[in-house]
């Protein structure tokens, strides 16, 4: 396995061919002016020291330099390097609200689109935290366990839809229960963070119970409101177009509004906190705020695998054959004339 870190240096290459073909025309312009000059095998005899070998292999050990130093600078990672690495930080539970409310476009593109990109927001302001997902509308799912692989917590983030629980409803309760009986260690000192996102219809009346039952695991909850006091209908669409509006029983249209008293009830339970979260910035910021006041802990070194930089090798490589060519004669080597390997001797005869 290897990896080249700067590959816009690969262009670099392209020298190598230029300098091989001006070299092959210098070579045959050489050889016609001394063809009009005099005969060759004269111009051999007056320089019998003179190897025809000796700078085509001068030639090529400066492209094998420049080709090493080129290969240098592209940086090739292989090999595995292993290193321990020690973080500090805490359990982040987000438990996201996918009921069919949620669907509300009083908020843009819908509440639960919008709880999406707060939440990747969020995950963006992370360093060493471990972070698990939960769905929850009538039941709560668990989506992904503790991780601190940020990127893939975002691709499952992107796959949550109000079809992935088939029990509908909004049970707040459900979610504060899956994260602290699930998610959680109980002999586990780390500071243990949920953030519930939702519009705070609660179809339950066990929320702030199952919040204070969680103080006993030491967990904190933040809740973020989404939507809009006023509401809105929840537009039921196929193939990206609304085909109709949710209707209750009586065939009226239902109107779902943002419920902050629950939200914020739920999160005093636990001494956490409520936020509006129709703006990014305003949740962003809030949430930063609980992060820095919230204790971080650290955790157990873990093994961490990564590609060995290997420029060191190819850099030194390519300074010995410069080095070495700028000491090496366009004479021929007394050995390898008695050899006579490229029948030097007989042209010169």
């Amino acid at each position: 396995m290897y990896e080249l870190e700067e590959k816009g240096y690969l262009y670099l290459l392209l020298i190598i061919p230029v300098l091989v073909l001006l070299y092959v025309y210098v070579f045959y312009w050489k050889r016609k002016k001394q063809q009009e000059f005099g005969d060759s095998l004269l111009l051999q005899s007056l320089s019998p020291e003179k190897s025809t070998f000796k700078p085509i292999l001068k030639m090529i050990m400066v492209l094998l330099g420049m080709i090493f130093l080129i290969i240098g600078l592209i940086n090739p990672k292989m090999g595995i390097k292993m290193e321990k690495v020690k973080r500090q930080g805490i359990d982040i539970v987000f438990a996201i609200d996918v009921s069919k409310s949620m669907l509300a476009e009083d908020v843009a593109p819908n509440r639960l689109e919008k709880s999406k990109q707060l939440v990747s927001q969020l995950i963006n302001q992370l360093g060493g935290d471990k972070i698990g997902i939960i769905a929850y509308s009538g039941n709560a799912f668990p989506v992904l366990p503790m991780t601190s692989d940020y990127a893939v917590a975002k691709m499952f983030l992107q796959t949550m839809n109000p079809g992935m629980i088939s029990s509908q409803g909004t049970s707040i309760d459900q979610a504060i229960e899956l994260a602290a009986n699930n998610f959680f260690d109980k002999k586990d000192k780390t500071s243990k963070l949920l953030v519930i996102i939702s519009d705070g219809e609660d179809h339950s009346d066990n929320a702030e119970a199952a919040a204070e039952e969680s103080q006993k695991v030491g967990l904190k909850i933040v809740t973020i409101g989404v939507g809009t006091e006023k509401g809105g209908p929840i537009p039921l669409k196929k193939n990206g177009v609304v085909e109709r509006y949710q209707k209750d029983k009586d065939d009226h249209v239902v109107i779902t509004h943002r419920n902050a008293k629950v939200l914020a009830a739920i999160a005093k339970t636990t001494k956490g906190g409520y936020v509006d979260g129709n703006s990014t910035r305003t949740v962003v910021d809030y949430v930063k705020k609980v992060l820095q006041s919230t204790q971080k802990s650290d955790f157990e070194g873990t093994m961490m695998a990564d590609l060995k930089s290997q420029f060191q090798w190819f850099i030194a490589f390519g300074f010995i054959v410069l080095f070495v060519d700028v000491f090496l004669s366009e004479r021929k080597t007394k050995w390898v004339r008695k050899l006579n390997l490229f029948n030097e001797e007989k042209e010169a005869s």
